[in-house]
């Protein structure tokens, strides 16, 4: 039997007259990385949202770890949404320091973070004069400093060399290979398909494809080829 991260049942989210997601089923294999696909507004950022109750849905419903969706079931989440969010006046250290306090970490889980994202020589330099790929890898610090089972990231990707994509790959594959979960949504179908496990496509509100990897390829020359077969002309 297989062990879901996450399973969303029916999960429909209205804004007023517009509807941002209809009717999605997805379900997250524990120890995979899931890429989310889908163009601008499609509703990747909504689904996101409600999977750690930013947003709340207007119907269905979501599990995590095979329970139903509660608060506590968060302290094994971490997340990157909606662009990295620090202290601007704060170093990289001082910033992860601020919430390792407040989870009760200690200093040595605040330098191997910092090891981790390749900001161990950052210094005390103010994040808030950090280059847009520095920013990200604090980002991804914040969200892995617990080592939580499931991650849950927006476009990590964005802003990073190819050095840094060719290691944020590397450790979220080492990630995986411990038990752990990702989820990432992105634009860069290349890096998906070098990453993710299981592919789920959305656009327009309606998940028009989910499972692995060669099966979305099947019969297509390319990730590309198929992903536009499914959401060119499609309004869902």
């Amino acid at each position: 039997m297989n062990s879901y991260a996450v399973t969303t049942t029916h999960l429909s989210k209205r804004f007023g007259n517009a509807t941002a997601l209809q009717e999605v089923n997805i379900h997250v294999p524990t120890g995979q990385v899931y890429g989310l696909l889908g163009p601008n507004g499609a509703g990747k950022s909504t689904l996101l949202s409600i999977l750690l109750s930013l947003l709340k849905a207007t119907s269905g419903s979501v599990a995590l770890f095979g329970q139903p969706w509660r608060r506590e079931l968060l302290g094994r989440v971490g997340a990157s949404l909606n662009g990295p969010a620090f202290y601007g006046h704060l170093s990289a250290a001082e910033n992860l320091e601020v919430h390792a306090r407040l989870l009760g970490l200690n200093a040595e889980t605040v330098r191997a973070t910092l090891n981790r994202v390749d900001l161990e020589g950052a210094g005390g330099k103010p994040a808030g004069q950090f280059s847009t790929g520095m920013k990200s890898r604090l980002a991804l610090g914040m969200a892995l400093l617990t080592e939580p089972d499931l991650v849950i990231l927006d476009e990590p990707q964005n802003g990073l060399d190819p050095e840094g994509i060719q290691a944020l790959r590397l450790h979220l594959r080492g990630y995986v290979a411990r038990g752990k979960t990702v989820i990432i949504s992105s634009h860069q179908l290349g890096e998906v398909q070098q990453l993710a496990d299981v592919i789920g496509v959305l656009h327009g509100g309606v998940l028009k494809f989910e499972g692995p990897l060669g099966e979305l390829q099947a019969g297509s020359d390319s990730l590309e080829d198929a992903y536009f077969h499914l959401t060119r002309g499609s309004q869902g």
